[in-house]
């Protein structure tokens, strides 16, 4: 797959609410993810340590509201989309969380995730 396949599989995973099925088939086994500074979530590799980590955060949301996907943007092996989560938190109330979303694709599979937005106050 290109760098504009894997993207607009990602995108239509996302939009679909597709999460756990767009990192089983898109993402490599060795994906590191980054969350910004000051967001409470470090720096990790491994598909193991990601699902660890979407399995913490569906643990904290109460309820989803909505979730809006923009088209990707693609520029070699890089892409990005912005995403909008509408969520209620079981400890901290709804929140619309915004960021960017920074993607590095190699051979057909996501190696590296990068989000940017500015985190809650703890």
């Amino acid at each position: 797959m290109t760098t504009q396949e894997v993207a607009e599989q990602l995108v239509n995973y996302c939009r679909q609410g597709q999460f756990t099925e767009a990192q089983t088939n898109l993402y490599h086994h060795d994906t590191k993810s980054i969350e910004p500074e000051g967001s409470g979530w470090p720096t990790i590799e491994g598909m193991e340590a990601i699902t660890a980590k979407a399995e913490q955060w569906s643990g904290m949301v109460e309820e989803v509201h909505g979730v809006t996907i923009s088209d990707p943007v693609v520029a070699g092996n890089f892409f990005s989309i912005s995403m909008a989560n509408d969520v209620t938190f079981k400890e901290g109330g709804r929140m619309l969380m915004e960021e960017i979303c920074v993607y590095e694709a190699q051979n057909g599979k996501i190696v590296s995730e990068q989000f940017f937005f500015t985190p809650p106050p703890q």
